[in-house]
């Protein structure tokens, strides 16, 4: 139920599904009370306004993103831990698993993995049955991982890990079962914050290597950079909203999580 309701609910707090409620009221009130509908669809109008400019939007995914960057090289581990989202089942008609946005999760452990960066991958992902089902997303990684050069007896799965918390608890069990202590975290750079933070009260030696970053500094930088591009970045885009969204919804899951004692 936690789930479910850990899904459900925050819909209602994201721009979109936020602007949403205030249009709804807005038109049960339209007849009865005009002034208060009106702001109503006003706010809602904002929410999605504000939020879907390049420089809020901008604004709020680097502050996640940029928290973990690493300084030089990567050292090296004892395993590489890729935790799931960046798969997508092949049901048809997809003749093959697909990499998502976030699939340069997959792509980063690989590299690490031929750098010598540790000599295991652990994929750990399952797949919630009420929204889409299937094989767990571990199987579907595991299948990649291979495919790209990896060995099948260098990776290791987790397969029933339905959140970042469940990710962090299942990955330590086979951490102790390894007597494995130092690990490399690949996720997004956006959900690196909350994933090393969660790993890291789990006691696990757990270094940042993020991936997946969707502002880069250059991008950033070039906000302004021009009148025309300052005034283009205000410009609403459904982008930057699904970029805001994401980044809040980071925001959102680190206070539920510190709420629930889980970092």
């Amino acid at each position: 139920m936690f789930l479910y309701l850990s899904k459900l609910l925050p819909l209602f707090l994201y721009p979109l599904g936020f602007a949403c409620i205030c249009s709804v009221l807005g038109l049960i009130l339209l007849w009865k009370r005009p002034r208060v509908a009106a702001f109503c669809i006003a706010l809602g109008l904002f929410a999605v306004l504000f939020t879907s400019n390049g420089w809020i939007s901008r604004l709020m995914v680097s502050s996640l993103e940029w928290q973990n960057i690493p300084t030089g090289e990567l050292p090296t581990a004892e395993a590489i831990v890729v935790l799931g989202g960046a798969t997508k089942a092949n049901y048809e008609p997809r003749t093959t698993v697909d990499l998502s946005e976030a699939g340069d999760r997959v792509v980063y452990a690989v590299q690490l993995y031929r750098q010598k960066k540790a000599p295991l991958i652990i994929a750990s992902g399952g797949r919630i049955d009420w929204a889409g089902g299937g094989p767990p997303e571990s199987e579907d990684i595991a299948k990649l991982l291979i495919f790209m050069g990896v060995k099948s007896e260098d990776i290791l799965q987790d397969p029933t890990s339905l959140n970042t918390y469940q990710n962090a608890v299942n990955v330590k069990k086979i951490l102790l079962e390894r007597n494995i202590n130092r690990i490399l975290l690949v996720t997004s750079a956006m959900h690196m914050p909350r994933s090393l933070a969660i790993f890291k009260h789990q006691d696990i030696e757990t270094i940042a290597a993020p991936t997946d970053f969707l502002v880069t500094k250059d991008e950033f930088d070039s906000i302004g950079r021009t009148p025309k591009s300052a005034i283009l970045n205000l410009l609403p885009d459904s982008r930057y909203l699904e970029n805001f969204t994401l980044a809040l919804k980071e925001y959102i899951g680190m206070i539920v999580y510190r709420l629930r004692g889980w970092v």
